[in-house]
């Protein structure tokens, strides 16, 4: 074709208006949509063209959808210097035969930015020079929240949602969104699906959909991901340390079965990763995270995260230890206690490094076969006796509220004169107390190590309590038959 021989385009704008493009040089050969061009004669705008021509229809009726519904997220500028945030279609691009080819975008100078990537971990940061203080990286996760709202707020959802698909400028720590023609859009006759899902991004229930089926409930559950991601080093929250290593998961079959394991509950498969810093977190942060990766919870949206995180960055503590961390409560720096951990694993290292005769700090004398199967011997002996003891404190727990009304019998006129009122903040404080002995010995104790077992014993003493009040209280059978 002549257009695409000489590298000119029609450039047709929403107001209607249209213009000639020349193509400049290539500066992206492009994923898997098209090739980025500089424009020839507007150097604030490049050109994607697309590698496939024969989605010309569909792909001109999802850029004018876009076009006549985009985001209020306008460039930003500092110091001078503009710095555009999102790579949103500015006009669409047609050859000479009417065919739709391409848009044309907002330039973005991909060498002033980086992956989202590589600014959550330590030593790529240093690598690259990249700032080390934390308040930048809550900054990022404020902007990317900002970007997803301002989608939503359209009816735009972005499905393939990934560190490695979010780019932020080094200077500012601005959100970069490039590659919009993949996302989700709303248009006025329909919409026009995303074609990309990512592993270790997808929400649990969106397992059985295709990306061309996701929505809103994707976007939240990525944007969770990513924000913990980044407040927490790295450390995806469905990651964690296996508690046992016959079965080894995908992070995505983890995410599938809710193995949350940062949660106010711990979770049956793995524990939290040794260096997280979830439990320096304020209390806020904790319950929204509970929403957005716990089963049968509402996920927070973009805008509750946009709003809690502009609190935290104007709530941020200075580290006195090291200026480049910040802290939320009175906890103290999570960073320092990490840092000062990973010291002392390094210096447990060395230490045996010096001293090739131990292994562990055992003397090799003490790792001979009879030994080892002493060791081992008395290790189930332990097991064995503390299941025992986990047994028969479940038995004595039972036991006792069983027989809790006649325990409470000599005291009833007492119980009564209280009033329902003290009875039922009694009962309250009665089950926050077994609620906490049962957090507190749950890894000493085999039987309370599963969570249903901890669960049902629980249930069992309020269901004791709840008989022997009402037995106390003479409640009449006829006044409990009314309840619904």
């Amino acid at each position: 074709m002549a257009g695409a021989e000489k590298n000119i385009y029609n450039a047709i704008y929403p107001d209607g208006h249209f213009e000639k493009v020349r193509l400049g040089e290539l500066i992206n050969k492009g994923g898997a949509a098209g090739k980025i061009y500089l424009n020839a004669d507007n150097p604030q705008l490049v050109a994607k063209i697309f590698h496939n021509r024969s989605k010309s229809s569909t792909n001109r009726q999802k850029l004018e959808s876009m076009l006549l519904n985009r985001p209020n997220f306008p460039a930003v500028e500092k110091d001078g210097v503009k710095y555009v945030q999102i790579a949103w279609p500015e006009a669409l691009l047609e050859d000479e035969d009417g065919f739709c080819v391409g848009y044309l975008m907002p330039f973005i100078k991909m060498e002033d930015a980086v992956s989202l990537d590589h600014l959550m971990q330590k030593a790529i940061r240093k690598k690259l020079k990249l700032p080390e203080k934390y308040a930048y990286r809550v900054f990022a996760a404020y902007n990317i929240a900002s970007m997803v709202t301002a989608l939503h707020k359209c009816g735009h959802y972005i499905v393939d949602m990934k560190p490695s698909n979010v780019t932020v400028y080094k200077s500012t720590m601005m959100v970069a969104m490039v590659d919009c023609d993949g996302f989700s859009i709303k248009g006025e006759h329909g919409r026009y699906p995303a074609e990309f899902v990512s592993e270790e991004y997808i929400y649990p229930e969106g397992m059985e959909l295709g990306c061309n089926e996701m929505g809103e409930e994707q976007d939240k559950f990525a944007l969770a991901v990513i924000i913990f991601k980044l407040l927490n080093e790295g450390i995806h929250p469905f990651s964690g340390t296996p508690r046992k290593r016959d079965t080894m998961l995908t992070i995505q079959n983890r995410i599938e079965q809710y193995h949350y394991a940062y949660g106010l509950w711990p979770d049956s498969y793995q524990a939290p990763h040794p260096y997280s810093i979830h439990e320096y977190f304020d209390k806020k942060t904790l319950e929204l995270f509970e929403r957005a990766f716990a089963k049968g919870q509402e996920r927070p949206s973009a805008y509750e995260w946009q709003e809690h995180l502009w609190k935290m960055l104007h709530s941020l503590k200075q580290c006195k230890k090291n200026p480049n961390h910040a802290y939320f409560t009175a906890k103290g720096c999570g960073l320092c206690m990490v840092e000062d951990k990973f010291k002392g694993t390094l210096s447990d290292i060395k230490k045996q490094k010096e001293s090739p005769q131990t292994i562990r700090g055992m003397e090799l004398e003490e790792l001979k076969t009879e030994n080892v199967r002493r060791d081992k011997e008395e290790k189930l002996a332990r097991d064995k006796k503390l299941t025992y003891i986990s047994l028969s404190a479940a038995i004595l727990f039972m036991v006792f509220f069983a027989f809790l009304y006649k325990l409470l019998e000599p005291w009833q006129a007492t119980i009564t004169a209280a009033g329902v009122g003290i009875q039922g903040i009694a009962v309250v404080a009665v089950m926050m107390l077994i609620n906490h002995v049962f957090r507190r010995y749950c890894e000493r104790l085999p039987i309370l190590k599963n969570r249903a077992v901890a669960q049902m014993l629980q249930v069992y003493a309020l269901i004791c309590i709840i008989v022997a009040l009402v037995s106390i209280n003479q409640i009449p059978l006829d006044l409990l038959a009314l309840a619904p």
